[in-house]
């Protein structure tokens, strides 16, 4: 744990903007009551904080089953033809289906809040604060591509630590929501993080959200207090093997991909 008090950043307590109730911005009602001051300590703490859950049981079966629409999507990477691991994920084309993009504006202003947090204390660029003012940015960077995806982990399947970086413009948190219940659907497959802290060795977080639950997590890296002001901690994440039955996810990411 962090040796300092994580401020009360402006805003976060306040509940989050209202979009216009239209199919993108609707049905998603467990995002308002989120405690922001308490995810961003646990972020400021591990760089991996845990929501409550976000999406309904019938709101994740709808993503689940999105995943054998290829229409729905602009590639399909088989991991182990990349040594990325044992499984596949897709990644959603434009325009996005409803909750992922519901999800993505609605996550993304507090979420710009901490990021902000972060960019100050290590002298790095602030970033906008709508989602929409990040994707003119990704495109005026040559990042056009949407970059949430889903992910499907059969018997055997994991996902070797990485990064999602996807191009110059990076946004600093991403979320990650598990679709299939735990210990019902499938064994194993925790969520695997790996802090690479300077001067040290690295620190593994294993961390098991329940269904429609949220990880919100640093992308590339992270502040941390040093004896010398803040430094940089590179974090990686991917999944342990899955022991029986299947895992599905659904990744938030939030700048493009070039």
């Amino acid at each position: 744990m962090n040796t300092y008090d994580t401020p009360q950043l402006p805003g976060l307590g306040e509940p989050a903007p209202t979009e216009p109730q239209t199919a993108d911005g609707a049905g998603l009602p467990a995002l308002r009551p989120l405690d922001w001051p308490a995810l961003a300590a646990e972020l400021d703490a591990e760089g991996v904080a845990l929501t409550p859950p976000l999406l309904s049981a019938e709101q994740c079966a709808e993503l689940r089953e999105m995943f054998d629409e290829p229409e729905l999507f602009r590639s399909t990477v088989t991991m182990a033809r990349h040594r990325f691991g044992e499984g596949s994920y897709r990644y959603f084309a434009h325009p996005l289906p409803a909750p992922v993009l519901a999800l993505r504006r609605q996550l993304y202003p507090p979420l710009a809040r901490i990021a902000n947090t972060w960019a100050e204390r290590l002298g790095e660029p602030r970033f906008p604060e709508r989602h929409e003012e990040l994707v003119a940015a990704c495109s005026a960077a040559g990042q056009h591509r949407p970059t949430p995806l889903l992910l499907r982990y059969e018997q055997g399947g994991y996902n070797c630590l990485h990064q999602d970086v996807y191009g110059d413009l990076t946004f600093p948190l991403q979320v990650a929501v598990l679709l299939d219940r735990p210990d019902q659907d499938f064994t194993g497959g925790e969520s695997v993080f790996v802090e690479q802290r300077p001067r040290a060795q690295s620190r593994p977080i294993v961390r098991r959200p329940v269904q429609g639950q949220g990880l919100v997590f640093a992308v590339h890296h992270r502040p941390v207090r040093s004896a010398r002001g803040w430094s940089r901690v590179l974090l990686r994440h991917g999944v342990s093997a899955v022991h029986s039955g299947r895992r599905h996810a659904l990744g938030v990411i939030f700048h493009d991909a070039r």
